[in-house]
C-alpha cells in the first residue's frame, strides 16, 4: 500500500488521520516528537520520532518510505501561549513547515495536504466564515498558519508543489471505536474540560462571560467531530491524487453551538451534572465564530455526519472513561 507521511500522526487529530488512511488503503507513516502526541496512539502504521526540524532525519524518513503525499498536523496551537511566547510558534510552526515543505520537494512529494485553521481570519464577529474571508490573524498562532499557507503558494509557483489546505475551528469528539482519543496536556477545549470536571478530576468548568449577544448569553463556536474532520483530509488527498489543482476548504457547520447548550447536551448524554461558575468575560473573545463548508460539500463531496452535539460529546465521553494513554 502507498505511503503517506504524517506530521503529528501521535496527536489527536493526526491519530485519527492516520486510522482513517488506513482504512482508505493507505499506510499512515507517523513522524512525531511526542511533545504534545503519544506514542500509544500510534497502532496503524510505522513511527518514526523526530523533530520537523531536523532535515536529515525527514529526508531519511523521505528516503526510507517514499511516501506519495505528506499530510501535515504537527504544530503548537494554544492562544494563550502564541500571545505571550510568539517566537515559539514562529520558530516551531513556520521553520518546522518550510524545512517539511523543502524536504518533500527534493524527495519528489508534490501532494500535501496541510492542517491550517480558521484562527488566520482573526475577529470577523457574527459572520459565517467561508474562504474569501480576508485573513486578519490576531496572534502568532493564526499568523504562522497564514504564513505556512503562503510559503505552500510559493513552493507551487517555484517547484509545482500541489497542496490542500483545511481551516477550521473546535474540533471534539473521539474514535467510536475507542482506540484514539483526545487527551492534551494540559486539557484546555470545552468539551474535555467539561468531562474532567464531571468526572471530579478538577474543581469545576468557568464560563467565560454570560452576557453575549446570543440567546442565552454565552458565546457559540462551530465544532466539527474528529472523525468528519479527517474524513475531508483524505478526501483532499484524493483530489490531488486524482489530478486537481490546490484548494482551500473552510471545514464547519454553519451554525455553532453555545457554551451553555454544550453543558446542557453534556447532562443529557452523561446523565450527570456539569459543576461550573460564571467569569467574566476573556479579552478577544468574540460573540460567535462559525465556518461554513459549501465548497468542501460541493467540490469534495463531504458533509459532517457525526457533528452533533450528543454524538461530540458521547464519542469523548467514552473515551474519557475507557481510554487515556496514560493510566
Amino acid at each position: 500500500m502507498a505511503h503517506v507521511l504524517v506530521t503529528g500522526g501521535a496527536g489527536y487529530i493526526g491519530s485519527h488521520a492516520c486510522k482513517a488512511l488506513a482504512k482508505a488503503g493507505f499506510t499512515p507513516v507517523t513522524y512525531d516528537n511526542l511533545v504534545t502526541g503519544w506514542e500509544d496512539a500510534v497502532k496503524f502504521g510505522p513511527f518514526e520520532r523526530g523533530d520537523l526540524t531536523d532535515r536529515a532525519r525527514l529526508d531519511d524518513v523521505f528516503a526510507t518510505y517514499r511516501p506519495v503525499a505528506v499530510m501535515h498536523f504537527a504544530a503548537l496551537s494554544q492562544v494563550g501561549e502564541a500571545m505571550a511566547k510568539p517566537g515559539l510558534y514562529w520558530r516551531n510552526n513556520v521553520q518546522g513547515s518550510l524545512t517539511l515543505i523543502e524536504a518533500a520537494v527534493a524527495a519528489g512529494v508534490l501532494d500535501f495536504v496541510f492542517s491550517s485553521t480558521c484562527a488566520t481570519y482573526g475577529e470577523h464577529d457574527n459572520v459565517v466564515l467561508d474562504e474569501t474571508t480576508p485573513q486578519e490573524p490576531l496572534n502568532a498562532y493564526g499568523a504562522s498558519k497564514r504564513a505556512v499557507e503562503n510559503i505552500l503558494r510559493d513552493f507551487e509557483a517555484a517547484h509545482g508543489l500541489r497542496h490542500v489546505i483545511f481551516r477550521y475551528f473546535n474540533v471534539a469528539g473521539g474514535d467510536p471505536d475507542g482506540e484514539v482519543g483526545e487527551h492534551h496536556r494540559p486539557e484546555t477545549h470545552l468539551i474535555p474540560v467539561m468531562l474532567e470536571a464531571i468526572d471530579g478530576k478538577r474543581p469545576g468548568l468557568t464560563i467565560h462571560g454570560t452576557d453575549y449577544d446570543t440567546p442565552d448569553g454565552t458565546c457559540i463556536r462551530d465544532y466539527v467531530h474528529v472523525c468528519d474532520l479527517v474524513d475531508a483530509h483524505v478526501l483532499g488527498l484524493k483530489w490531488l491524487q486524482e489530478g486537481n489543482g490546490s484548494r482551500v476548504f473552510n471545514l464547519g457547520t454553519g451554525k455553532g453551538f453555545s457554551v451553555r447548550q454544550v453543558i446542557d447536551a453534556s447532562r443529557s448524554v452523561t446523565n450527570l451534572e456539569v459543576p461550573f461558575t460564571e467569569g467574566p468575560r476573556r479579552a478577544g473573545d468574540a460573540t460567535k465564530l462559525v465556518s461554513g463548508s459549501t465548497r468542501a460539500e460541493a467540490e469534495l463531496g463531504w458533509s459532517p455526519q457525526r457533528s452533533t452535539l450528543p454524538q461530540m460529546i458521547g464519542d469523548a465521553w467514552n473515551w474519557h472513561r475507557n481510554g487515556h494513554y496514560d493510566k
